[in-house]
């Protein structure tokens, strides 16, 4: 019996070589950059690993190094921060002798019958001219606001040399004792403690990836490789991975950036339920220091003289952009008296821990500062991306965020819910939690892929988080614009 091939059997060599469309992946059908798919019928010569141009693309990782995270029970969380010990006041002298018109407080908050100053009260009074030391005899005034005090080395406010019937906040006048008599009663007015409370809310965070069941399991000729360090020849690997890895990005660049919803009419009309959240830039613009100053050492000296204004915190970590940290690098390299020694208390004074996490230290006057680069502010795709005009003023460069300082360390303060004082991180995120429930980070899977849990035939991959963040002492953080 005769064997006969088909007609179009290709049983005859060719007399020369010949690149066939049969042959090989077809990388440029459908478009420039696109491909044909994976898995082909031969292996074609091409790079086995998957190039990432972009080094590693991820953000995150600023809030580890600089907080802490704690599980909250409720829709939101309310702290109580301390005021000033001391007080002191921006006043106008009037008139009237020997009479002060109390206007604000040191950090510029108007004041009437909240003022502390009480009669037997001893004063400095001090303007641009002279200082003079005053015994408080009497308070007047519908408010309160009008305080009588007498020098005790002149006749006068005037004849001690403080200008009189001037506006403007023109003297500052703050208590450093009392003075009573023998045989006086004990006062009746008393001080109380003065403190403001902040609260803050979490938002919920999701994200989605999926790919069709039959996708899941087509092996590629390329192997790729995750954010979060897994490879393999299966595609969704790294689409699942980069996903991951983004949401864990967005988890931290929300609690960065985030706002609380505060009169967006069209927002409103959309969903009255957004409520937002108030990230870390927020926080510091509303009640901490904005400072435009480029990194001078005479510039960032006057950095140090508004910590000395706010209190007593000795450590500080510097985030810094490229443009930023080099100005520090040279700022510091210009110096002779500068010490380049620091306790690293934050890291339980090792040395090696901070400089393992990315941070030198240097000190000045009595702070120590750790400074490391913050990608979130050079990274073209986030905060490096932002235009900056390059004038450095308040009006024409508000976008451009160069650097952050954060104050390392605790502090105290009083938490409502638990109804005692707590020691806390001046940064720390907040999440949802209970006994059976973790909102931190949750993934699941669902559809039919694996262990199916749906009929739907892809596999289903789910991101949560709820979470806030919660900024202490906002008033220790600095925040390098334009």
């Amino acid at each position: 019996m005769a064997l006969n091939p088909g007609t179009n059997l290709n049983a005859t060599p060719a007399a020369q070589q010949q690149a066939l469309a049969s042959n090989y992946i077809d990388f440029t059908a459908g478009g420039v950059g696109e491909t044909n798919g994976w898995a082909q019928q031969y292996l074609p010569d091409l790079f086995e690993k998957e190039s990432e141009v972009f080094g590693n693309r991820t953000v995150a990782g600023f809030l580890e190094k600089v907080g802490a995270e704690e599980a909250m029970a409720s829709d939101q969380v309310i702290w109580s921060e301390q005021g000033r010990l001391h007080l002191s006041y921006k006043c106008n002298t009037t008139s009237t002798a020997n009479q002060i018109s109390i206007a604000q407080d040191v950090d510029g908050n108007a004041q009437t019958t909240t003022h502390g100053i009480r009669i037997g009260d001893t004063v400095v009074v001090a303007d641009a001219t002279a200082t003079a030391k005053c015994y408080v005899s009497a308070i007047d005034g519908t408010d309160r606001e009008k305080i009588t005090v007498l020098p005790y080395n002149s006749a006068s406010l005037a004849g001690a040399g403080i200008a009189v019937s001037q506006t403007g906040e023109v003297c500052t006048v703050f208590v450093y004792g009392s003075e009573f008599v023998k045989g006086a009663d004990g006062r009746s007015d008393a001080n109380e403690p003065g403190f403001k409370s902040y609260h803050n809310k979490p938002i919920i965070m999701k994200d989605y990836y999926e790919i069709s069941g039959s996708d899941a399991s087509q092996v590629g000729w390329v192997e790729v490789s995750g954010e979060e360090g897994q490879n393999g020849y299966l595609w969704y690997l790294k689409a699942s991975g980069d996903t991951k890895a983004r949401f864990t990005d967005y988890c931290e660049m929300s609690m960065i950036e985030a706002e609380k919803f505060d009169g967006g009419t069209a927002l409103a009309a959309h969903n009255a339920k957004i409520t937002g959240t108030e990230g870390l830039f927020a926080a510091v613009e509303d009640r901490g220091n904005i400072s435009f100053n480029d990194m001078t050492m005479p510039e960032f000296d006057t950095i140090l003289k508004e910590f000395d204004k706010q209190g007593a915190i000795e450590e500080y970590m510097m985030f810094l952009n490229r443009t930023s940290a080099l100005a520090v690098d040279d700022m510091l390299a210009a110096q002779t008296t500068l010490s380049a020694g620091s306790s690293y208390g934050a890291f339980d004074n090792n040395e090696d821990m901070a400089l393992n996490l990315g941070f030198s230290g240097f000190r000045r006057g009595s702070y120590d500062f750790y400074k490391t680069d913050w990608k979130y502010l050079n990274d073209l795709s986030t905060r490096g991306g932002v235009a900056d005009d390059g004038t450095g003023t308040a009006s024409s460069s508000l976008g451009k965020v160069k650097g952050m300082f954060i104050p390392a360390g605790v502090s105290t303060v009083y938490d409502q819910a638990l109804g005692k004082n707590l020691k806390r991180p001046f940064l720390h995120v907040r999440y949802r939690a209970s006994g059976l429930e973790s909102r931190k980070f949750k993934t699941w899977t669902t559809g039919s892929v694996g262990a199916s849990t749906s009929a739907v035939d892809a596999m289903e991959m789910h991101y949560l988080t709820e979470r806030c963040l919660v900024v202490q002492g906002a008033n220790n953080f600095v925040m390098l614009k334009g």
